[in-house]
């Protein structure tokens, strides 16, 4: 089995100041995604932000531009839009209610407008640092598998915890996600899964039989991890979403620099990177 590799452009939290190589414009997120693509990513997984302020964005014109740049190439790459955001807010919200919280409609508008081959799905209600907390209800997650499939995108589940893989099992379950479904094991965020060999192994354990699944390290772990998912029979993803150093206290160049690295560690430990369509065929995507 070859590896799907892909490549997290610039996410939510990275900022220029930790690495000022990070992309903002939605022309330099497209370039980005393109240049990881040549160096081997199969999928970019795409957040937006705004080109003033560098911050993360939900505008619509945004993720428009930086999906039209990425398609006039005729790649064959396959983009992977967000949909976190709109479920995050203040840990006081909990209390006070926040308008930071969006309906299913409004989070995954983008992608039933703009039908790219993959999506994320997120399914963890927890905190995120001292005073921030991330909520994905039952209801919520099942409305926006729903307007998901209704479009033709394929979702990938995001599992932060042990307790988002039972959710999605159940969904699985009751048949509101297709098969065979997409896995994410996302180790690393603050108060989630932990970045450990143990993680890989009980989150492994207890994945659908049939998944087609990769897990991720955030910062010093993303590179082990690419090794550690490889040789677990999982595939892998890297970007700047998740790490700015390409090697201890090295700041990466670009996104298609730590896809070059995680590339010769694949092919290290006897893998081969699998090119567009043959990730299509894995992940059952016409």
């Amino acid at each position: 089995m070859k590896t799907i590799l892909t490549c997290a452009i610039t996410g939510a939290h990275t900022t220029k100041k930790s690495n000022p190589n990070l992309p903002v414009t939605p022309q330099e997120i497209a370039d980005s995604a393109l240049e990881s693509a040549a160096a081997g990513a199969s999928i970019v997984h795409l957040h937006v932000r705004d080109p003033e302020t560098a911050g993360p964005s939900m505008k619509f014109e945004y993720y428009q531009e930086v999906v039209e740049r990425i398609r006039s190439q005729n790649s064959g790459v396959l983009i992977n839009l967000t949909t976190g955001p709109g479920a995050a807010g203040p840990a006081a919200s909990v209390r006070t209610g926040s308008d930071s919280f969006l309906s299913p409609e409004e989070r995954v508008r983008h992608v039933v407008l703009l039908r790219p081959e993959i999506c994320s799905l997120d399914f963890n209600t927890m905190n995120r640092g001292p005073d921030h907390i991330t909520v994905n209800s039952v209801p919520v997650i099942r409305e926006m598998a729903k307007l998901i499939q209704q479009a033709g995108v394929k979702p990938e589940l995001e599992i932060f915890d042990s307790g988002d893989m039972m959710i999605a099992k159940d969904l699985l379950d009751r048949g509101e996600i297709e098969e065979p479904p997409m896995v994410q094991i996302a180790t690393g965020v603050k108060w989630g899964w932990p970045s450990c060999p143990e993680t890989l192994h009980y989150a492994r354990s207890i994945l659908p039989s049939n998944a087609v699944w990769y897990a991720f390290g955030v910062g010093r772990w993303q590179m082990p991890y690419v090794a550690l998912s490889t040789i677990n029979g999982g595939h892998a993803r890297v970007g700047l979403e998740d790490n700015i150093f390409v090697s201890p206290r090295v700041l990466a160049r670009s996104n298609a620099e730590l896809v070059t690295k995680a590339k010769r560690i694949i092919e290290d430990v006897g893998g081969q990177l699998a090119n567009p369509q043959e990730t299509r065929n894995m992940l059952g995507i016409s």
